[in-house]
């Protein structure tokens, strides 16, 4: 068994991996990410990014490559139900007023390769089997094994930093895989690749509701259109039968979605996605932080995961480098990055799980897009939160939820039951979210 000293480890080298790795190499420290995959390589994911999600591209240094891939560019984005749409551009982030699809094998390799040139060391194929700790209990390393290779290798160092996803075997060897706040899905997650026909559509993200459906169609690189679709989770046995069937009859049952897909022929296999809980796990301790899904995870409904890992991987490396020597300040620089995750997080977590209920349109929605669509830079207010530059409670204040139920109510054609219905459960739930805030930030 062969023993290495570095000043960080990193397992995992997609998006936050390759981030934090990124600004630890940057700021002259000795960094080995490990990854149990090899570059180019697929993973399930929306990979939408809005404004503020490429702006963390730019902010990271991996744009230009990003770039590269030719995808292309959305200015604006759609939300369209039976009653009501609204369209709208983003305010700028850091200069950059437009969102972007990348398919992962790209985005991926991009990312490691931003990696590499700021001085990382990225070794693939390389899975770790277990941690390193000292007498003391701290963690102060890994153990791996290359893919086809004998033997294990040792390596240590002050931070292993665990970006290894959702079933994060980091999180599996430090015990904190449960997680300590988590909510169950209801929407399933089935997508898939179409050639792209439509050059109206290439510059705008687009999503449409109907019923209990939700149907998106993302322009990619490669001259495709990410079509994704959440239909309700209990209609995962209907998929699992008749994968294809029951894929283009969904889309066939929402309109604005199988215009949009008109003339497109399919390009790839279906990819499913059934259990996807959201949550929050622990993500700090001594020697060791969890980054991206490994530490955090929000229903994909909002395409917020991109954005997260690549900010928060990023951040860790840059308030970590300076402190690697020091293991009080380190630890103490490390809970203080979890506390700012949870701070910035935790109000986009419960907009999305209110988001992601598999519900009818209600009416409530509907006049909050036809609110939107109509005040002056409505729909910019809307896409702000999508791109993080807006918390959702400055859009859904209660004046504005209220003048939404006052005027579903003074429209002749609402269902006066299902809008008292939906208000209860609306203050039910954003009284459940207040406290928790309250909580969450009690414990800053």
């Amino acid at each position: 068994m062969s023993e290495e000293h570095v000043d960080a480890i990193v397992v995992g080298a997609r998006c936050a991996g390759s981030a934090a790795a990124t600004a630890l190499a940057k700021a002259g420290r000795r960094v080995v990410a490990l990854d149990a995959g090899r570059f180019p390589s697929d993973t399930v994911s929306t990979h939408l990014l809005f404004a503020g999600g490429v702006a963390e591209l730019a902010r990271l240094g991996a744009l230009d490559r990003v770039e590269e891939l030719d995808p292309p560019r959305h200015f604006d984005a759609y939300i369209g139900s039976p009653g009501a749409e609204v369209r709208g551009t983003y305010s700028p982030v850091d200069g950059i007023a437009y969102g972007m699809c990348v398919r992962r094998p790209g985005l991926d390799l991009a990312l490691v390769r931003t990696a590499r040139a700021a001085g990382a060391e990225v070794r693939e194929g390389v899975k770790v089997t277990s941690l390193v700790r000292g007498k003391d209990g701290r963690v102060i390393g890994v153990r791996a094994a290359e893919r086809g290779a004998k033997g294990e290798l040792t390596l240590r160092a002050p931070l292993v930093i665990g970006a290894d996803g959702r079933r994060s075997t980091v999180a599996r060897l430090l015990g904190v895989d449960v997680p300590y706040l988590s909510n169950a899905n209801e929407r399933a997650g089935y997508y898939a690749y179409y050639e792209d026909p439509h050059d109206d559509w290439r510059g705008t993200a687009a999503m449409w509701l109907e019923g209990r459906e939700l149907g998106t169609a993302f322009p990619t690189d490669g001259g495709l259109v990410l079509a994704l679709l959440m239909p309700p989770k209990e209609r995962a046995d209907a998929f699992r039968l008749d994968l294809e069937g029951e894929y283009d009859r969904t889309v066939a049952s929402i309109p604005g979605l199988a215009k949009r897909l008109a003339g497109a022929a399919r390009a790839t296999k279906i990819v499913a996605s059934v259990e996807q809980p959201s949550y929050f796990r622990r993500s700090a301790g001594p020697g060791w932080a969890l980054a991206g899904d490994a530490g955090h995870f929000k229903d994909p409904v909002t395409a917020q995961g991109i954005r997260d890992a690549l900010r928060f991987g990023r951040l860790l490396g840059e308030a970590a480098a300076p402190v690697l020597g020091n293991p009080g300040r380190l630890d103490a620089v490390v809970r203080a990055w979890e506390r700012r995750l949870v701070a910035e997080c935790r109000e986009t977590y419960h907009w999305t799980n209110r988001f992601a209920r598999a519900d009818p349109v209600n009416p409530l929605q509907e006049q909050m897009l036809r609110m939107l669509a109509t005040e002056p830079h409505g729909s910019r207010r809307l896409l702000d939160v999508y791109s993080r530059v807006r918390k959702p409670s400055r859009l859904m204040t209660p004046a504005f939820m209220a003048a939404c139920a006052l005027g579903a109510l003074r429209r002749g054609d609402t269902d006066r039951r299902a809008l008292l219905r939906t208000l209860v459960r609306e203050l039910r739930t954003e009284a459940a979210v207040t406290r928790d805030l309250r909580q969450a930030a009690r414990h800053r």
